[in-house]
């Protein structure tokens, strides 16, 4: 398995090891010792499973009062993945990464506490599985505008399908009081 750090202190890039014969493959997708011996210390406690079709885009999201850390990765067809560092007063605050996370390349990427997170579907269909370290909590709910030109993420082209709610998220120099705080070290 290798580890990357990104330009985001705190979001790594995880790739796996895959062992490839003439019948298929197999990887180890979650190893507990292994991945805080790699640096995700993150018990994780819900898995959840999306399916979208190609096109849509999901974010960004962060969650407050139970926030999670979450570990992403691709079962079926192709996705662009994207944290932003949202924590107010971090030397990082705004900035953005982003990776093509597939069936095929099997990266995972792993989203501390305190970043957005969102995705845009490459592929006809896309399966996406999430780990994370808290429970789902509705009210907690927060997100960011996906297009917000002081973030300027730089979104694969091609037709955006959005939910409603993930439209009319507020800029994230809007979203105010609800932002976590940055904690160094």
């Amino acid at each position: 398995m290798k580890v990357t750090n990104t330009d985001l202190p705190g979001v790594l890039l995880v790739e796996p090891d895959v062992f490839k014969d003439d019948r298929g493959y197999f990887l180890e997708t979650y190893h507990a010792q292994r991945y805080e011996q790699s640096g995700i210390p993150a018990r994780f406690v819900q898995d959840n499973f999306s399916s979208s079709k190609g096109g849509v885009l999901r974010g960004m999201h962060y969650q407050i009062g139970r926030p999670q850390a979450k570990l992403v990765q691709v079962l079926q067809g192709e996705v662009f993945d994207v944290a932003v560092d949202i924590r107010i007063g971090s030397p990082s605050f705004g900035k953005w990464v982003g990776y093509r996370l597939s069936a095929q390349n099997a990266r995972q990427l792993y989203i501390p506490e305190g970043f957005a997170h969102g995705f845009y579907v490459l592929s006809d269909v896309a399966s996406f599985l999430y780990k994370c370290t808290d429970f789902y909590a509705p009210k907690g709910e927060r997100g960011i505008r996906w297009d917000d030109p002081e973030v300027g993420i730089d979104w694969p082209r091609g037709e955006r399908i959005l939910a409603p709610r993930d439209a009319g998220f507020p800029l994230l120099r809007d979203a105010g009081d609800d932002l976590p705080a940055y904690e160094p070290g």
